[in-house]
């Protein structure tokens, strides 16, 4: 009996210590006064099988995520709110990049019912595009070219509904640190002018297409005027004004739950290795 209590403690133990560390519950939370940008790109079911499901945000979770900010007294705010005026504690901006076609037909109708807006990086040339391969050339299964994307006139609808504005992604979804300089301002200027051209907007932010970008890339992103420019690195920046063109966004993960969420939006990681 006594070797049995010591295994079951030992493995209690390791509970512990694995939740601990997948969840970081200890962890300090960041100040509610520093706004948090979430980083969504899909909101559908998950593929069986599929490599990017952690893209895929099922649209009942999103609607779950929607109502607990809402209930939870978050305010929704434009990337491009985030300017210097005053912002209201719990203040949170939704962010979704690329341009898949279910942000039109599965977040646009939930935003609304739930008085959210959120901001839209778009890929100008996004369709038949595998850039997944531009990241890493074994991720060729076709499967984010695959993905239905918004057309134009979708995007006009959201644009005027005033529930989204619109961010630049690059004209390609490019890998800017392997480019030159002509192709890099290429990608960053011209993704500007085409999406203002297009859609007779103003385009105020960037965010660095896979999260990958050097200190050469922010220069061209700065000298091209933008205001404010995205990455993946997890966290919440408690400066914005020097943070304006590097700033974290919280991970939003499709193979994630509500706790994962909440620890989220508490402290921008989830766990330890986050």
């Amino acid at each position: 009996m006594t070797n049995t209590l010591v295994a079951l403690a030992g493995l209690a133990l390791l509970g512990a210590v694995f939740f601990s560390l997948r969840y970081a519950w200890w962890r300090t939370g960041v100040d509610y006064r520093h706004p948090r940008i979430l980083m969504y790109h899909m909101v559908r079911e998950r593929l069986p099988g599929g490599r990017f499901n952690k893209l895929r945000v099922a649209p009942g979770e999103f609607e779950r995520q929607l109502k607990w900010l809402r209930d939870n007294g978050w305010r929704f705010a434009f990337l491009s709110e985030l300017d210097g005026r005053p912002l209201e504690p719990k203040t949170v901006v939704l962010t979704f990049d690329d341009g898949y076609r279910d942000n039109y037909t599965a977040a646009h109708p939930l935003l609304k019912k739930y008085g959210a807006k959120a901001t839209l990086f778009l890929v100008v040339d996004r369709f038949d595009r595998d850039w997944s391969t531009t990241k890493k050339a074994h991720h060729d299964s076709g499967e984010l070219m695959r993905e239905p994307k918004l057309s134009d006139a979708e995007v006009r609808e959201m644009l005027d509904s005033g529930a989204w504005e619109l961010g630049a992604h690059t004209l390609t979804h490019a890998l800017l640190p392997g480019l030159d300089d002509e192709a890099k301002r290429h990608e960053v200027v011209d993704a500007r002018t085409e999406l203002e051209r297009t859609f007779d907007t103003t385009v105020s932010s960037f965010a660095y297409p896979f999260g990958i970008f050097g200190d050469d890339d922010v220069a061209v992103v700065a000298s091209s005027g933008y205001r404010h420019a995205v990455t993946t690195d997890a966290g919440i920046n408690t400066d914005l004004n020097t943070a304006a063109l590097r700033l974290e966004r919280v991970k939003v993960s499709g193979k994630e739950g509500r706790l994962c969420f909440s620890i989220r939006l508490r402290t921008g990681r989830r766990g330890v290795f986050d």
